[in-house]
């Protein structure tokens, strides 16, 4: 059982640490509160489910597919629908919102609410102490730390990590040094919503794939955002794990009370707002600058 836990924690707070990141990512630079961030994430895992069973392609090129179109969705969607209205936090909260449902009716549209699956990278098992390890787990782990790895590179040892990170930290200072926080906030979008979609892809052969399937994820990234920190990736890195595993003690502990998941982790987030009120990493509340 301790294994099973180390497992299912594991996966579920690698999916929840990629989404809360990409969230927290344009929210600490350009504070856009993207509710459609997970309805990217089931336009990829769909996305490889055209390309593997409607195209009968490899799900390699599924996987590239959904990260190329999404991404190229997301800035899309920005451009049109959010930027012009970034200054106002709550359209942009409405927008959102309206966006990730459109997403999710053209998706009922296009492939019906039926649970589909796709297949698996790479096949097999291996078993410790009688538990199953599928290699596909193993697979998908590796993928989310290789591309955490490669997002703090982006963040820490690039130019337009520094853009980045000066925009978050303060607009207006970064404008007077010469960085385009327009410019800026769109990358940080795509590099968003390029998370989302590598989220969709490394989790769809992991999972059943339905329309409805951004709403749980949304519930547990904004829990995550919130308890790391608002804005903080550091924060979302330790949340994301710190949720993943609570679901996972009370899936396995308590199987009869699995539906009760959500609201231990949630409730969690509450118990620690309620001593630290800006979250784990996060730090007290400004006025607006």
């Amino acid at each position: 059982m301790i294994l099973d836990i180390i497992i299912s924690g594991l996966i579920s707070g690698s999916v929840y640490a990629l989404l809360a990141i990409g969230f927290s990512l344009i929210f600490g630079v350009a504070r856009i509160v993207n509710i459609a961030h997970t309805a990217f994430y089931m336009l990829a895992a769909y996305c490889i489910f055209f390309v593997t069973q409607k195209a009968g392609l490899h799900p390699l090129l599924g996987m590239l597919a959904a990260f190329v179109i999404v991404t190229l969705l997301g800035l899309l969607a920005y451009k049109l629908f959010i930027d012009p209205i970034r200054e106002h936090e709550g359209a942009v909260l409405i927008g959102t919102i309206a966006l990730a449902i459109a997403m999710q009716e053209v998706m009922l549209l296009l492939f019906s609410g039926d649970y589909v699956s796709v297949p698996s990278l790479i096949k097999g098992y291996f078993a410790i102490s009688g538990v199953k390890v599928f290699y596909q787990q193993l697979l998908t782990f590796g993928m989310v730390l290789v591309v955490l790895f490669a997002l703090w590179v982006l963040l820490m040892k690039t130019r337009l990590g520094l853009a980045i990170r000066s925009t978050a930290e303060d607009r207006e200072v970064a404008n007077l040094m010469g960085m385009n926080d327009s410019r800026v906030a769109m990358t940080a979008m795509g590099v968003s919503v390029g998370l989302a979609a590598i989220t969709g892809a490394v989790i769809a052969p992991l999972t059943i794939l339905t329309p409805f399937m951004w709403m749980h994820p949304l519930i547990m990234m904004m829990a995550v955002v919130v308890l790391g920190g608002m804005g903080s990736i550091k924060g979302s890195f330790a949340g994301a794990y710190i949720l993943g595993f609570a679901e996972a003690l009370v899936v396995f502990l308590i199987p009869k009370g699995a539906f009760l998941k959500g609201s231990v982790a949630l409730s969690i987030m509450i118990l620690v707002l309620l001593i630290r009120p800006e979250g784990l990493f996060g730090i007290a509340f400004e006025e607006e600058r």
